[in-house]
């Protein structure tokens, strides 16, 4: 079986992409699966990482404001097919695999025209544009979120999979995340992230506010800046700042770090998390069943952040604070009242958990592998 997989632009399409492969191949050790992404993207770093090989087409984010950029991203988009197409051709796959994306369009379009079967993966309540258009000619569409059907007509080809999520995420246990971070048992922990290049807003909030929540409230902190982001509060903090490792600084019980390599330990330490609103981090999120504090992306495309957010909240599990309107005030006052109501965390921890799909990877590859061996006969 060779399946191909066009995923990259973002961490939220590259590592869907992944985990789907490492699935498929610990069922099918034997499979063939080739990536398919940019050069310039992050997935050329990450996928072979991972163990995959890689092939990369030229490929340009899609600006939507008329200006001569969106000629060149045109221009850029016809190269890229053509470049799709002979990577299909020689690759001869039996089945493509697109997780949206800019990246993921001339792919998906080269192996329709093609004629080889396509599996759709959409990770947001609000489709992208390009699993939009290109899932009404896909032969399965699989749904990380039950939001998502409205937007595609083919019913009995959609599918509401889930979000594939790494399985390490499930088995770590609090006693191996304290353990890896440094921090205390008996303390609630609140895990704070913006994504993998941190989140200004979320930073300047928790700066204003961490000794209200350390000191205060008692709460142990464990923070995701980003890169530019550790930079600014390491220099804010000063000679406060205590060494825990290369990357991992601490002021009292705020534990701040650049990237948190191991999310699954992070997530297993927390009581409460305060995030964006990606999809995939939101799988994980339920997947351990906490409770969260969300603060979408506003510029994220098409506003799929809100929408990701808005299902989490109307289902019980999330508290949603706009992006303009949080600041440190704003960040205390809401995590104070959730932590003098218990009963409410733990309603919204059932909520969270209610809403969690672990056997999403095992059923999207169980799709993929049925639509190689069909030929994508519905």
């Amino acid at each position: 079986m060779r399946i191909l997989i066009a995923a990259g632009g973002t961490g939220g399409h590259i590592f869907p992409g992944i985990t789907i492969a490492q699935t498929i191949r610990r069922r099918n050790p034997e499979a063939e699966i080739l990536f398919v992404g940019s050069r310039r993207g992050m997935e050329a770093d990450i996928v072979p990482r991972f163990g995959f090989a890689f092939d990369a087409i030229p490929a340009h984010y899609l600006r939507r404001q008329l200006s001569l950029d969106v000629l060149r991203t045109g221009f850029t988009a016809l190269r890229g097919l053509a470049r799709a197409a002979a990577i299909v051709r020689r690759f001869r796959p039996d089945v493509a695999v697109g997780t949206g994306g800019y990246v993921s369009g001339p792919v998906v379009a080269a192996a329709l025209l093609l004629r080889v079967p396509v599996v759709i993966q959409e990770q947001n309540a609000f489709p992208g544009l390009t699993n939009r258009v290109l899932g009404r000619f896909a032969c399965r569409v699989a749904l990380g979120n039950a939001a998502a059907q409205a937007y595609f007509r083919a019913s009995h080809r959609v599918t509401v999979t889930g979000n594939p999520i790494r399985s390490h995420i499930l088995t770590a246990t609090r006693g191996h995340g304290l353990t890896a971070f440094g921090l205390e048992p008996s303390r609630p922990t609140l895990l704070v992230f913006g994504g993998s290049q941190g989140g200004r807003t979320i930073n300047r909030a928790v700066q204003e506010a961490a000794p209200e929540l350390t000191e205060r409230l008692g709460l142990q902190m464990l923070h995701q800046t980003g890169r530019a982001g550790f930079d600014a509060i390491v220099n804010h903090l000063g000679d406060r700042i205590r060494w825990i490792g290369p990357d991992h600084a601490a002021a009292g019980r705020w534990h701040v770090l650049p990237f948190i390599h191991d999310m699954p330990a992070a997530y297993a330490a927390a009581d409460l998390v305060i995030s964006r609103a990606g999809a995939i981090t939101l799988a994980e999120v339920t997947a351990r069943g906490l409770p969260s504090v969300l603060v979408p992306y506003p510029f994220s495309a098409e506003g799929h952040q809100e929408a990701n957010a808005r299902v989490m909240a109307e289902a019980g599990a999330a508290v949603v604070v706009p992006d303009r309107e949080l600041d440190g005030e704003r960040l205390v006052k809401t995590v104070e009242e959730l932590l003098r109501d218990p009963a409410r965390l733990e309603r919204m921890a059932r909520a969270s958990r209610g809403l969690a799909r672990p056997d999403a990877a095992e059923r999207i590859a169980s799709l993929i592998e049925e639509a190689a061996r069909r030929g994508g006969q519905a």
